[in-house]
């Protein structure tokens, strides 16, 4: 399989593609005026405590405070003298107005404010730094146990610190002492500029950031899967040579300046696939297709055979189109970057071999996924319920924004409907008021339905009335707007 990422950089916006096989897997997208938080370490100050909830909301300078949970703040839970974990109340680690450094674990993301952790953690190439943490953990992606224990020995034997604990990440497979020992110097350092700057900083000020898109991309690619990445900045290809001579030499030779005409993501078609995949449904080649609605407590995806008929029975039609909306949904999970829960609704199947291949199948596909998946059996009404860590916006509210005509419902008003919803409106003031006649202010396209199509029925209306009523047609109302004005 080939795989490549493609940048994109303008002054206000950057954006990477992960293709594989020639085909658009993941995107992500960073701007100048709305650059994430997650990763960034603020000094935020405690507004309100709910014992109610065990947690805290944290003031840390954005428009809503962020979400503390008890579970989150460090210190909360210690060993018992029978050795099992206690953990103490938020009213007894936490008070209002107390000050505290905290790290951004999630971006606020439709009306809920940020959530954060005060068990900081630095990242680097190879590791991750758990300050006032003493354990050392390895990637679960890491299998082989003597890779697992050669590594763990290795972070033991050379770190400096006993108060600061250590996770492997997955691309320190098969490294030498040099490369872990480089990173955990390098995280030494930038902790202590850390904690330097937390004495004096005000409260609000961010601490410590994360790199920005392209570096932080550069930095988390696993392994040897990325075989070329093409970038259309010149100044971006420079800086992202010299971040990889440093910290992931192997990749140096694999960055390519794009000095194109055409614009990279036209050139690859990447555009197209964005366009489409801010689109509800999503064909299969086979002729069935998708229908994916993303809410704000969850993401509904039902699998249809559509134009497909197969070419032996209904229950192998229904098996190979299961099959390829595995695939597609595992894909579009990552393209629409969807978190939180999700329901799959695939085509019931009698057979019990096809359910366990079909689940098999979307557990596979799965695997790709950087993002943290849990998935479940098929239930007793079939369906798939699955989760998937949610820390940034999805594709769509990156792109997208509130439709101004039906408030987000994603439907609007029938001509029909508003009419009457006009012609109450018309006699509910008549016989409020003693009024000479009425001026109905409306969207072009209402009045014109009113005058032509039932022009019958506004003859009627002034009849029944006894008022004369005067149409008047707006272009800057939507098809839900209108006044009624009284003379």
């Amino acid at each position: 399989m080939t795989e490549e990422l493609l940048i994109n950089v303008t002054p206000q916006e950057t954006r990477v593609a992960t293709v594989e096989n020639g085909m658009l897997t993941e995107v992500w997208i960073e701007r100048v005026q709305k650059i994430g938080l997650v990763g960034s370490v603020i000094k935020g100050t405690v507004k309100r405590v709910l014992p109610g909830m065990e947690a805290a909301f944290v003031d840390v300078g954005l428009e809503k405070a962020a979400f503390l949970h008890v579970s989150d703040v460090a210190g909360s839970s210690s060993l018992g003298p029978d050795g099992e974990r206690v953990t103490q109340t938020i009213a007894q680690v936490l008070r209002e107005g107390q000050q505290l450094a905290v790290q951004v674990v999630k971006d606020p993301l439709g009306t809920k404010g940020a959530r954060v952790t005060s068990k900081l953690t630095v990242p680097s190439r190879y590791l991750v730094m758990m300050p006032g943490e003493n354990s050392i953990g390895i990637s679960t992606k890491i299998e082989a146990e003597d890779e697992r224990e050669k590594l763990r020995a290795m972070v033991a034997e050379h770190r400096q610190d006993d108060s600061c604990g250590y996770i492997v990440r997955t691309a320190a497979e098969g490294m030498d002492s040099d490369a872990i020992i480089g990173d955990l110097h390098f995280l030494k350092k930038v902790w202590q500029g850390v904690q330097t700057q937390l004495s004096d900083a005000p409260h609000g000020q961010v601490i410590f950031r994360d790199l920005p898109l392209v570096l932080r991309t550069l930095r988390d690619i696993r392994g040897n899967s990325i075989e070329r990445i093409r970038i259309d900045s010149r100044e971006t290809f420079k800086n992202s040579v010299a971040f990889c001579e440093e910290y992931v030499p192997h990749l140096t030779q694999r960055i390519e300046h794009y000095p194109g005409e055409r614009p990279i993501f036209d050139l690859h078609g990447i555009e197209d696939e964005i366009e489409r995949a801010l689109n509800k449904k999503v064909t299969l080649k086979s002729g069935g297709y998708l229908v994916i609605d993303q809410t704000e407590s969850m993401t509904t995806i039902d699998v249809n055979t559509g134009a497909f008929v197969g070419r032996h029975n209904l229950e192998e039609t229904i098996f190979k189109t299961n099959l390829e909306a595995a695939q597609a949904i595992a894909r579009q999970l990552r393209l629409r970057n969807l978190g939180g829960i999700v329901i799959i609704d695939f085509i019931d199947m009698q057979v019990v071999d096809h359910r366990r291949q079909v689940l098999r199948a979307l557990e596979k596909a799965l695997e790709k996924d950087n993002a943290k998946t849990q998935l479940s059996d098929v239930s007793a009404l079939g369906l798939v319920e699955m989760t998937r860590k949610r820390t940034r916006e999805s594709l769509e509210q990156v792109l997208c924004g509130e439709c101004a005509v039906c408030g987000g419902r994603g439907m609007t008003k029938t001509l029909e409907t508003v009419v009457f919803e006009i012609t109450r409106e018309i006699i509910r003031q008549v016989r409020q008021f003693d009024i000479e006649s009425v001026t109905v202010l409306a969207s072009t396209d209402i009045v014109e339905w009113f005058t032509e199509e039932r022009s019958d029925d506004l003859a009627l209306l002034e009849d029944f009335v006894d008022v004369p009523i005067r149409l008047q047609g707006e272009q800057l109302y939507n098809r839900e707007q209108y006044d009624v004005v009284l003379k």
